[in-house]
């Protein structure tokens, strides 16, 4: 008999594997407690931008003309439990307010709601970024509330979706990690991720807590990997050095790679900030709190990369205040290819220079309701050269397509004065200066 899957939670995460589990031929009841987010996915509708998704969700969705039906929606906690073999828990663990730790209180609440319901064999699978550790408490409390008691099991799961790859990376992912505690838990998730097993995905089995460490051990490493080669735009600002060539040279080294190493204005978003900052408190409290100072470090370097953009964008002016001046800045998400504002570093940046006395003007090809919603004080237009329009100095703050894209001479005609700060290095500086601009890159003072 085929598996019968449920997805608790259907935020980015939630929503994005419940349609892949569908296009996977499962039937999938979803469950969020929000009923304005269960009335948007019932008719095919997501709650964020992420390329491919919709056309998924709109294939599968029970009700809507021509779609499988394998996938509904609920917001009933027994019939969830009564629906599925499989369980995966995709809430939020967002950063506590004012602390470095993990809130776990979505994911806490999502056990508590479900587990007195679980009447028969289950396999409950966290996907959650959660503290190592987490899992092992969980599977307890799993045992003392399951009414089925040791026929309930708990697999952990974790997800490496990036944004604006999400649905391939569910699909056909690198690897697949399972931390189990028998040969139950790995059985039905070889049974689930079969197809992409059979295409070559790897399929790794481990423990709880090395399941846990895989997903904070790779942001980190990731994380740090942008934030050295951003220490290295430092120091080539400071010595005059290019670091856009020094990270083509570096890059040929294939023990490090060209991936991650384009300087600028630093990581954000809803996973990498939050992940390291919890990482490193939970490390404190297992006492290996030295084992990850360099983690912030990484942090602050992170950090820092926006307000030396502030200082750029000040040192371009001529070096006073931002008082009366106008500034376009192009993109308002933390990356390309998704509507994602959360500790956005180009919306910091637009912030910061608003705050001191500059007229800011944001144009993003998707990020536009979410940047109105967190800072309403901005100036937004609908499109680059509205954005441009007047302006004293341009700010390229998020990689888009469209961005690379621009016709400068024609963006030219509407600035004021035709000077590009790129934030991200991703600019042609060549196809700029032919067309009048200044150009300048951080870590890149004299290219």
């Amino acid at each position: 008999m085929a598996l019968k899957i449920t997805v608790i939670g259907t935020g980015y995460l939630g929503a994005t594997h419940a349609a892949a589990m569908a296009e996977l031929g499962f039937e999938v009841l979803g469950l969020d407690v929000v009923p304005e987010k269960i009335e948007m996915l019932q008719r095919g509708e997501v709650p964020m931008y992420e390329p491919g998704l919709e056309e998924l969700l709109r294939k599968h969705v029970a009700g809507i003309e021509g779609a499988s039906g394998r996938l509904r929606f609920t917001m009933d906690w027994a019939e969830v439990a009564d629906f599925g073999d499989v369980h995966f828990v995709c809430v939020n663990t967002p950063q506590k307010h004012g602390e470095y730790a993990c809130d776990m209180s979505y994911v806490d609440a999502a056990f508590e709601s479900l587990a007195p319901h679980l009447t028969g064999p289950a396999l409950v699978v966290g996907k959650s970024t959660v503290p190592v550790g987490s899992a092992d408490r969980l599977a307890a409390r799993l045992a003392e509330l399951a009414p089925a008691g040791e026929d309930v099991e708990l697999a952990w799961n974790p997800e490496f979706l990036r944004e604006g790859l999400a649905v391939q990376d569910t699909l056909h992912p690198d690897r697949i990690v399972v931390g189990v505690r028998g040969d139950r838990g790995e059985k039905l998730l070889r049974e689930v991720y079969a197809t992409p097993m059979a295409e070559g995905s790897p399929f790794v089995v481990t423990d709880f807590p090395t399941a846990e460490l895989v997903k904070t051990s790779a942001n980190s490493f990731l994380a740090t990997k942008i934030s050295f080669i951003n220490a290295m735009a430092e120091v080539c600002e400071a010595a005059g050095g290019d670091v856009a060539k020094l990270a083509e040279a570096i890059g040929y080294d294939e023990r490090i790679g060209k991936k991650f190493l384009r300087a600028g204005i630093g990581f954000g978003g809803g996973c990498l900030p939050k992940d390291i900052r919890a990482f490193m408190a939970r490390a404190g409290e297992l006492g290996a709190d030295q084992a990850l100072t360099f983690l912030r470090e990484i942090d602050s370097i992170n950090m820092r990369q926006r307000g030396q953009m502030v200082e750029l964008a000040r040192e371009a002016l001529g070096g006073g205040a931002f008082l009366g001046k106008r500034v376009a800045v192009l993109g308002a998400t933390f990356k390309p290819d998704s509507d994602d504002v959360r500790d956005s570093p180009a919306l910091n940046v637009a912030g910061q220079i608003h705050l001191q006395g500059g007229q800011v003007t944001v144009y993003d090809p998707k990020g536009m309701v979410n940047a109105r919603r967190l800072f309403p004080t901005l100036g937004y237009a609908d499109s680059a050269i509205e954005a441009v329009r007047g302006a004293d100095v341009v700010l390229h703050l998020t990689e888009w397509r469209e961005f690379r894209e621009l016709d400068p001479a024609q963006l030219g005609e509407a600035a004021a004065q035709r000077i590009v700060l790129d934030g991200r290095n991703a600019l042609d500086p060549s196809v700029w200066r032919a067309a009048g601009w200044t150009y300048r890159a951080m870590g890149r003072p004299s290219a």
